[in-house]
């Protein structure tokens, strides 16, 4: 269908245009437009041969344009300006100039044209604006609403901070809008811009390898549209043209270069005035196309993206002019100027001000308007990324700037570039959270991601498939977080992996913190959390005999013992000394020759002793000095034995008694329970930049304890917890690690509430436009439960057996408050003891009755013993005769049954007599 209607254009322009020229010489009224081009070869030349065609070939026109096209020397100003004088002087004369794209002859130029009153028109773009011809039209957009244009776009990617590279002066021209960015409102510290010249090619590496290593992921690039797919090509080659990377391209063609060869996912976005997709461009390009045909016999395909800034402002030019000519009511004339006479002006404010007029237009460039000094301040900027799609729209008029992608857009397009790679994810060691899988059998070899579990991978697994990525685990250096290292003037762990580009995410038990958010993205939390203490149950005593002992220290018991001998021999001689202590033994005798003293050695002890135990005694003291001294033992024994009491139920049940520290203000004020966290962690940072007095206090203490109470790893600090004798170290950490702790250690406790409150978060580089996504999958993972299902699973479900929780609850619901034989086994042993020294004291006073009674009875001592043993067990006899073989022998040993009766007795009579005063 192309090729016949070429053909008929071709047969067209053969037969009839010679007779259509000669038409119009001698019907028409003849212009010339003169056109400067720098070279031989120009892009222009399509629109133009269409536009003078399409022009000379309308019927209703009463005009024919022809032109005068002279070629500039780029490096030659002298030469160019005598190309623009000889073109002025031209016999045919000329109505108008196209000025030439930019040259370093254009200000000569521009001089020359604006001193003699030649309408001049610009489509190229100007370092400066005119501010007083009014034969001067430009219609590249000026400068000045260029960079507010090129600004809001910038500000519309809400990047954080980027690095402006510009490779001559007029780039810092076009981004004098960007550069005031300085005054935006910062977000964050790490918002900046950075200001760089490209050093001249053709090796850019070098210059490039200073941004290799930095944070910097933002770039806008000012630069020739030449050079722009060298400078890419050399940048990949470092490894920075990845999906971490964002280049914002300034050059209005740079939507004409193949980027196909870079195969990147980089996010690059380019800026344009027109839309080359659109269905009147592509018409505009194919008539451009058969211009070429009917002027050299031969068709050359255009391109629509090919088509640069410049051609397609000529077109609009043209168009402006062609149409300001045919309304004028008096068409201008060509007129010859000479750059050497003054008497040669001429008056080019008329054309000038009809082009400026013109409406209803439908220029290929958008809406075009201009000031009154030529300047067009009416246009529009469109943001395309690389895929070539539309971001955003700012119209030059009014300033706004229209976002086209809407948020679920923005994600969907950020996922499709996700989804082209394997996601590199940073992680780190730590249960429950990542571990590493014993292998099943010797010399299993695991790879990839088979080789970890935990919740941070079963949680990566199912974000990963909501997406649709697929991803790799790799470990972070030396298994930190990610803190700013002070020395080293960098960030390490998982957050520097990050900012270095070596992780496109970095998931564990990251807590979300304001001096990470400074430098990283974080998605919605998975997991909320506070800072908590884990302690320890004080320790089980072992089974110890003498446990009723210790209610009193050694010393007491030693002073008591000593007391009670010393108080019972005071008694002694306090009362044979007092006279009430004295008695008659016969009381029905008013005159007795003797009285008796009951208080000897025996009744002594006796006395005293039922009195520390708690209970009476048969006796008591009569006189007032002997009932005053026991008295004051009763005293001293009350007191002791109440004492002793509330001091052995405390010692008995101190296992079931409460932690001496319920909260971190218990931790403060004491100082026998040493206190520590994880070194260099967010529950440092906490207490290190609290306001609150306590926890100033409690991180100066921690600071100046010798050894450290800091650990290098959460780990290391639950065992020492463990390992600590008498429960004396106490370990600040996350609630969600104390958790895990306490349920695979039962001697653990957390104890009080939380400290602060917190979240765990998926890191990602600043704007990550994956961000969107992230948050997602999260959000899908906490509304089906299955996040709360996950933190079971490795909280509680990995235990074998019964849980602490469980032991706990089963301990106390049957020993809650009971004293076990452990700890009663000295009082049983005690008891034991002293049955067994009475029943031997028993069988020796048997034995040695059963010797006197063989001797007073004249048997053998077996005998004897036989008969004794015989009486003995007979449980129902409760009385014993008296055997005797006279009634001298009678009395006496009458008497010596009730004053010998045993040999303890015996020994006891024999102190008393010699101690005896009559």
């Amino acid at each position: 269908m192309i090729v016949s209607w070429s053909n008929m254009i071709c047969a067209y322009h053969l037969l009839t245009f010679r007779s259509i020229l000669c038409a119009k010489t001698n019907h028409r009224d003849i212009l010339t437009i003169g056109i400067l081009f720098n070279g031989a070869v120009s892009q222009s030349e399509f629109p133009l041969n269409s536009t003078i065609f399409s022009n000379n070939m309308e019927e209703d026109n009463f005009l024919t344009l022809s032109t005068n096209i002279r070629q500039l020397s780029n490096d030659d100003s002298f030469e160019a300006s005598k190309t623009v004088c000889s073109l002025l002087d031209a016999d045919e004369g000329l109505v108008a100039v196209f000025g030439p794209p930019t040259s370093p002859a254009s200000p000569l130029i521009e001089s020359i044209v604006k001193n003699l009153n030649v309408p001049y028109i610009l489509t190229s773009w100007k370092g400066t604006s005119y501010d007083g011809s009014e034969t001067f039209l430009n219609f590249y957009p000026d400068n000045e609403r260029l960079s507010k244009g090129i600004a809001a776009l910038v500000q519309s990617l809400e990047w954080n901070g980027f690095v402006i590279i510009y490779e001559t002066e007029e780039g810092l021209v076009r981004l004098q809008e960007v550069l005031k960015g300085q005054s935006w409102m910062r977000k964050t510290n790490q918002d900046f811009i950075r200001i760089r010249q490209l050093n001249r090619g053709p090796d850019y590496k070098p210059f490039f390898k200073h941004f290799k290593n930095s944070t910097e992921t933002n770039f806008i690039l000012d630069c020739k549209t030449e050079n722009i797919l060298p400078i890419l090509q050399q940048v990949r080659t470092l490894g920075m043209l990845d999906i971490h990377f964002n280049y914002f391209l300034t050059s209005l063609d740079a939507h004409t270069v193949d980027y196909s060869s870079l195969d990147t996912n980089a996010n690059i976005t380019t800026i344009r005035l027109f839309d080359y997709k659109s269905e009147e461009f592509k018409n505009a390009v194919f008539k451009w196309s058969l211009s070429q045909l009917r002027t050299y016999n031969k068709r050359k395909e255009l391109n629509p993206y090919t088509i640069k800034t410049e051609t397609v402002l000529f077109h609009d030019a043209l168009l402006y002019l062609i149409d300001a000519l045919n309304g004028m009511p008096q068409l201008p004339k060509n007129e010859k100027t000479s750059c050497y006479g003054f008497d040669s002006l001429r008056d080019g404010t008329e054309l000038i001000k009809a082009m400026r007029n013109r409406e209803y237009l439908e220029p290929l460039s958008g809406p075009i308007q201009f000031d009154e000094h030529g300047n067009r301040v009416d246009f529009n900027l469109h943001l395309y990324n690389n895929d070539e799609e539309l971001l955003a729209t700012w119209s030059g008029l009014n300033g706004t700037t229209t976002i086209a992608r809407n948020y679920d857009e923005t994600t969907s397009a950020a996922v499709s570039n996700l989804i082209k790679i394997k996601v590199i994810v940073s992680t780190r060691i730590g249960e429950p959270y990542l571990m590493k899988v014993p292998p099943k059998y010797e010399g299993e070899i695991l790879e990839g991601n088979d080789r970890y579990e935990g919740y941070s991978k079963d949680l990566m697994d199912q974000v990963a498939e909501i997406i649709g990525f697929t991803y790799e685990l790799v470990l972070t250096e030396n298994n930190n977080y990610g803190n700013w290292d002070e020395e080293k003037k960098r960030w390490n762990g998982l957050v520097g992996d990050l900012l270095d580009k070596k992780a496109h995410l970095a998931i564990c038990d990251l807590t979300i913190t304001h001096e990470r958010q400074q430098v990283v993205d974080f998605s919605m939390p998975f997991m909320t959390l506070g800072i908590s203490i884990l302690h320890k149950y004080p320790d089980k005593r072992g089974t110890d005999l003498f446990a009723f002992l210790e209610p009193f220290d050694i010393s007491v018991w030693i002073y008591s013992a000593t007391l009670y001998l010393v108080v019972s021999l005071i008694l002694f001689f306090i009362a044979r000394m007092t006279p009430g202590d004295w008695e008659n033994p016969h009381p029905c005798d008013e005159n007795p020759e003797m009285l008796e003293n009951i208080w000897g050695i025996k009744n002594c002890h006796w006395a005293t002793l039922g009195t520390i135990m708690n209970q009476g005694c048969d006796i008591l003291p009569k006189g007032i000095s002997s009932r005053m001294a026991l008295g004051m033992w009763w005293f001293f024994a009350l007191i002791i034995t109440n004492s002793y009491i509330a001091n052995l139920t405390a010692f008995l049940t101190k296992d079931k008694m409460e932690l001496p520290i319920k909260s971190a203000e218990d931790l403060a004020k004491q100082n026998k329970i040493k206190y520590g966290l994880l070194r260099f962690g967010s529950t440092e940072a906490f207490f290190k930049s609290s306001n609150d007095s306590i926890y100033q206090r409690m991180y100066m203490n921690m600071k100046s304890q010798r050894p450290t109470v800091f650990e290098k790893d959460n780990a290391d600090g639950v065992q020492r917890v463990c390992n600590t004798k008498n429960s004396l170290y106490a370990f600040l950490m996350e609630s969600t690690q104390i958790e895990y702790a306490i349920e695979k250690k039962c001697k653990l406790k957390q104890v009080g509430n939380w400290l602060d409150t917190k979240s765990y978060g998926i890191a990602m580089p600043i704007n990550a436009p994956y961000r969107g996504a992230i948050n997602k999958a999260v959000l899908t993972l906490q509304e089906s439960g299955n996040l709360t299902k996950l933190k079971k699973k490795w909280w509680k479900d990995v235990r074998k057996g019964d849980s602490c929780e469980d032991v706990r609850n089963k301990g106390k619901d049957e020993k809650e408050g009971d004293l076990d034989l452990a700890k009663t086994t000295g009082t049983f042993l005690v008891l034991a003891v002293g049955v067994s020294i009475g029943i031997s004291i028993g069988i020796l006073e048997f034995l040695w009755n059963v010797r006197n009674v063989s001797v007073e009875e004249h048997l053998s001592y077996w005998e004897a013993l036989k008969n004794e043993l015989a009486f003995a067990t007979n449980i129902f006899i409760y009385r014993k005769k008296i055997k005797s073989s006279s009634a001298e022998s009678s009395t006496e040993r009458k008497s010596d049954k009730i004053e010998n009766k045993s040999i303890m007795q015996n020994m006891l009579h024999s102190a008393n007599s010699l101690m005896n005063i009559n």
